[in-house]
């Protein structure tokens, strides 16, 4: 019978240590918590997230990247105009790197018009990018005949697939839950600060203080 007090005590501190957060943000005073307000703030006003412009530089450089390959694969094959005439004005599925090109031009530019212009917060965008990606050079790899044509066969296809999957997961490992984790620091400082301006609505000024008249003797 003396077991269960003590069982409702650890479940009552297990369940206080389980919010640190909210209890380390009550415990700074209201200036720092204002500080702190301000500085969040201001980070919205400035752009994007840190993080968010990471991901918007790594999707430049998918796309660099590509664009270099593309270029060095076009002088092995026996200079820039002449491969470049039959890639693009000759186009031909089965042996033109030209598409791959296009795909990594096409991943940029979604990628930077959905989280860099309109800052979405959803996975919808990323996923619709890397499913065309996956399924365009699955099929062009099994219909075409990249391999007989050296090691670009190879090389572009496979670098392609493995940028526009690290975009991915870049996003929706570190880009979407850490924006989401401070905002919640941010919505619970901000919380935190109208309880504390409630519970200490300001420092008195030296005029309200006074001191009460002197007393009559004897009275």
């Amino acid at each position: 019978m003396n077991r269960v007090p003590g069982d409702s005590e650890n479940a009552h501190s297990s369940s206080v240590e389980s919010c640190p957060s909210l209890r380390d943000v009550h415990s700074i005073n209201p200036a720092q918590l204002m500080a702190r307000i301000e500085s969040y703030e201001g980070r919205e006003k400035k752009g994007i997230s840190d993080v968010r412009r990471t991901f918007c530089l790594f999707v430049t450089f998918d796309l660099l990247f590509i664009t270099l390959l593309w270029i060095i694969e076009l002088n092995v094959k026996g200079g820039i105009e002449t491969t470049l005439e039959k890639e693009v004005l000759h186009y031909d599925y089965s042996s033109s790197y030209f598409d791959i090109f296009l795909l990594a031009v096409f991943r940029f530019k979604v990628l930077i018009l959905a989280y860099a212009m309109c800052r979405l917060r959803h996975w919808w965008a990323i996923a619709f990018t890397t499913a065309v990606t996956s399924a365009f050079l699955l099929a062009k790899v099994i219909i075409s005949q990249l391999f007989s044509q050296g090691a670009f066969g190879y090389v572009l296809p496979i670098i392609s697939f493995i940028l526009a999957w690290i975009e991915t997961w870049f996003l929706d490992f570190k880009v979407l839950p850490q924006e989401a984790e401070e905002e919640n620091r941010f919505l619970i400082a901000q919380d935190a600060s109208e309880r504390a301006a409630l519970l200490h609505p300001g420092v008195l000024s030296d005029g309200q203080f006074y001191s009460p008249p002197e007393s009559v003797a004897g009275s």
